[in-house]
């Protein structure tokens, strides 16, 4: 199989826009808040927005499954309080198990938390066991910075985190470090907001002994790990003279990195320097960047092109499209396994 381990609802019917900016609306006119139930979405929309779309490539490029996750630019968790934030998640996650449900041979759910600045993580936890328990939600994706930019929230080595982490280990879910929204003006949101916090929940984790206490901790890195492996010299370096294991043994049982790098140069840079063991499939496809490469001719989303023209052979390539997947997602292994794949 092929698997995608980095999709979002990017596509989602623009009544799910239009209801998120009345409940913005009103945070700023101090009008009543829209009702959840005021949003209606049909099964016949949700297929067409699909259909259209992810599938549509999915099926061009040869994948087979996508794990599905809400939009990430619209989390937004800087916008209102933990009411807000909690309302908003619980819609968008209903509307990614709605996909699997229409099409569960090609999506799976991962959750967002309805996560909130100077909230305790604690409370997100309601939302993350209804997502596994109703949803069959297999990870989820963790915002190290609900602010938006500003970056108030402890590091993720933080006791602050661990309520989440002690869940996570329970379910034994991983959890994709991703970021929303930039309303940073310094800080565009896909440009550079992303790969600022992949390259900044790493370096977090090198400085901490994180994963003794949370030895079973998975954490996905997107975006091929921002400046990563491209600075993995530095890090090594830097590990060294803190008195660190080596990366290999400090690190790399519990973070891995996906392959939403958008030309060949960088591709081949990644899977040089991480270990294979290390790197999940992704293409993160109708996202941050959907156009052609006038290079290639091709869409710069199109990852897998990138891991066929790789010098990887077919041991390798079957471990980054499915055989890490499965390992780093337990419960979406599971419920392959449950199909007979």
């Amino acid at each position: 199989m092929i698997i995608d381990c980095h999709g979002h609802y990017t596509t989602a019917p623009k009544a799910l826009e239009d209801w998120r900016n009345r409940q913005i609306g009103a945070l700023r006119d101090g009008t009543s808040m829209p009702r959840a139930s005021e949003l209606r979405i049909s099964d016949d929309a949700l297929r067409d927005s699909i259909e259209s779309n992810q599938l549509r490539l999915m099926r061009e490029r040869g994948l087979d499954l996508t794990l599905f996750s809400p939009r990430a630019s619209f989390m937004a968790h800087h916008i209102g309080d933990f009411e807000v934030s909690s309302t908003w998640a619980a819609i968008c996650n209903e509307l990614c198990f709605r996909v699997s449900q229409l099409f569960p041979d090609a999506f799976v759910p991962v959750a967002m938390l309805p996560q909130s600045p100077g909230v305790d993580p604690s409370t997100c936890i309601p939302e993350l066991e209804r997502c596994v328990r109703e949803f069959g939600t297999v990870g989820i994706n963790l915002n190290p910075d609900p602010s938006g930019g500003h970056w108030t929230s402890p590091p993720l080595s933080d006791r602050h985190w661990y309520p989440i982490y002690e869940k996570m280990v329970e379910y034994d879910i991983p959890a994709m470090i991703h970021v929303s929204t930039s309303c940073n003006a310094c800080f565009h949101t896909t440009g550079a907001h992303y790969l600022n916090a992949d390259t900044t929940a790493f370096m977090q984790c090198l400085t901490s002994d994180l994963f003794k206490d949370f030895p079973t901790l998975r954490f996905l890195i997107p975006h091929g790990g921002g400046a990563v492996p491209y600075h993995w010299g530095r890090f090594r370096g830097l590990a060294q003279e803190m008195k660190k294991p080596l990366l290999q043994d400090h690190l790399l049982k519990n973070i891995f990195f996906d392959t939403c790098v958008y030309h060949q140069p960088g591709i081949d840079l990644l899977t040089k320097v991480i270990p294979v063991d290390n790197i999940l499939f992704a293409s993160e496809m109708i996202g941050a960047v959907r156009g052609i490469d006038p290079e290639t001719g091709h869409y710069f989303d199109d990852t897998k092109r990138y891991i066929e023209a790789s010098s990887l052979d077919t041991t390798a390539r079957k471990q980054i499209y499915e055989g890490n997947a499965r390992r780093v997602f337990p419960r979406l292994d599971r419920a392959l396994a449950a199909k007979g794949l």
